[in-house]
């Protein structure tokens, strides 16, 4: 069978939970193809993999959402469009029962400048009626460069060439949930959508906090997003989460409760059996450590400020954050200039990225202080590893510390978001008790081992991949 992986932002670019688990699942199921369909921002990510890419990977296509409109032929001014497809452009606009199946047609099929589209008069009519239906109290010229620059990006992979699969494999909503959609329409093939996170929970979270977008313009992204993701979820065979939590949101966003199955992710424990334990120059110290990528979404400020806290009390503290720093250059910088100002240059180690197996052992607990999360794969590698967590109340992190009403007890210590002090406290608790750190550690092996194994997530995908190729599951 050829999949067809569609990925957003992550997998062959940047490392991280979910690249590794994209990375993880094309290597578990060897007997099939896997073609890579990789949504990026714009051309500068062109073919810069951090990944070697497994042998059953035949293909990698890009999509730019800010690209030229690379139209070739001749110009022919506005773009011909019939009755049937303005009233479904104009039905996408307004999100009023969108005709998608003629909108994919109308980029796939027609000789059509996006250029054109979006600053000629059909366009430009459509935004009008909307502006005077819906936000007339706000400047138009500045209400129209938003809806021009909003569907750019939709328009863009509308437009893309899209891999001919078997199967499309969806790791988000959002825009890979357009293409998947579209593709499962052209090519009359499998739809599968695995959210990690929930993809307009995490866009709305992003666009509440960004300074590039103002008052009412948040909405009006946000509500972008929502018409998306309730595409993924209408053409979706089937539709996967990490947890109960995100299972019940999903169905709250209008995701049919009979497509929407758990399948939570699963870690190689293998591999963190035999791996290298405390130095005796580690031994002087009570290693807190951090597997994260140097990024806004991982609040590293958060967690710096909390652990100079944490070290006035325990003096013999020292923080390791392992991961990359250069996907988010600006921010790591300023990470880098917040340890210097505090004097902490002897305390806090940045590593770059690592193979986390080398320093896991050595680590007397580990920390994700992330504003937003699904089910992160350090908590169940430190599981692994038979190391506690002190982790952010997101995603799935309560259910893994506490448990499901499993019987097995506490494996970390849950804080609030941003919670500076609190989370100072919980490092200080743990320094100072070494049993408490034992018995939590033994606690998350026991659960990562009972529900959280790779070979059991493996085999949930099989009997999915299974269906799908024997036509069950459509």
């Amino acid at each position: 069978m050829r999949i067809c992986m569609v990925a957003e932002g992550c997998y062959p670019y940047v490392v991280g939970g979910v690249s590794s688990w994209i990375h993880s699942m094309i290597k578990a199921f060897p007997q099939h193809e896997f073609v890579i369909l990789a949504i990026v921002a714009d051309r500068s990510y062109r073919h810069r993999f951090v990944y070697d890419l497994p042998d059953n990977v035949s293909g990698v296509y890009e999509v730019y959402l800010n690209d030229l409109d690379w139209y070739s032929k001749k110009r022919r001014g506005k773009p011909r469009l019939s009755k049937g497809e303005r009233a479904a452009l104009r039905s996408l606009i307004f999100n009023e029962d969108v005709d998608w199946d003629t909108v994919f047609d109308i980029f796939q099929h027609k000789d059509l400048s996006i250029n054109d589209l979006l600053m000629g008069e059909f366009f430009l009519r459509c935004v009008v009626d909307y502006y005077d239906e819906n936000y007339p109290e706000i400047v138009f010229s500045d209400f129209l460069w938003t809806m021009r620059s909003m569907y750019l990006p939709l328009f863009l992979a509308l437009k893309s060439e899209v891999p001919q699969a078997d199967l499309y494999h969806c790791v988000a909503t959002g825009y890979a949930g357009v293409l998947g959609a579209m593709a499962q329409r052209k090519y009359h093939c499998g739809l599968l959508v695995s959210e990690h996170g929930i993809y307009t929970r995490e866009r709305e979270e992003e666009l509440i906090k960004a300074s590039w977008v103002q008052g009412v313009y948040k909405n009006i992204w946000i509500e972008q997003f929502y018409k998306m993701s309730q595409l993924a979820y209408d053409r979706a065979d089937v539709v996967t989460s990490l947890y109960q939590g995100a299972h019940r949101l999903q169905i709250e966003l209008g995701c049919p409760e009979e497509k929407a199955i758990v399948t939570p992710n699963g870690v190689d424990m293998s591999h963190f059996e035999d791996i290298p334990q405390k130095t005796e120059e580690d031994r002087q110290f009570v290693n807190v450590g951090a597997v994260i990528r140097v990024a806004p979404i991982k609040d590293v400020k958060t967690l710096i400020a909390a652990f100079s806290f944490a070290r006035k009390q325990v003096l013999n503290l020292r923080l390791w954050i392992m991961g990359p720093y250069e996907e988010e250059r600006k921010y790591a910088d300023e990470c880098f200039e917040m340890v210097r100002s505090m004097g902490l240059e002897d305390e806090v180690v940045f590593t770059g990225r690592v193979d986390v197996t080398r320093y896991l052992g050595r680590m007397d607990f580990t920390i994700l202080t992330s504003i937003s999360e699904g089910q992160p794969l350090t908590v169940l590698e430190s599981f692994s590893a038979k190391r506690p967590v002190i982790a952010t109340d997101v995603g799935c992190c309560r259910e893994l510390l506490y448990g499901n009403d499993d019987g097995i007890g506490p494996a970390g210590i849950l804080c609030h978001v941003m919670g500076v002090d609190e989370i100072a406290d919980a490092m200080v608790t743990l320094a100072e008790h070494p049993q408490m750190r034992h018995d939590m550690a033994a606690n998350g092996y026991e659960r990562a081992k009972r529900f959280y194994r790779l070979d059991q997530m493996k085999e949930t995908y099989r009997g999915l991949y299974d269906a799908f190729e024997q036509g069950e599951a459509r």
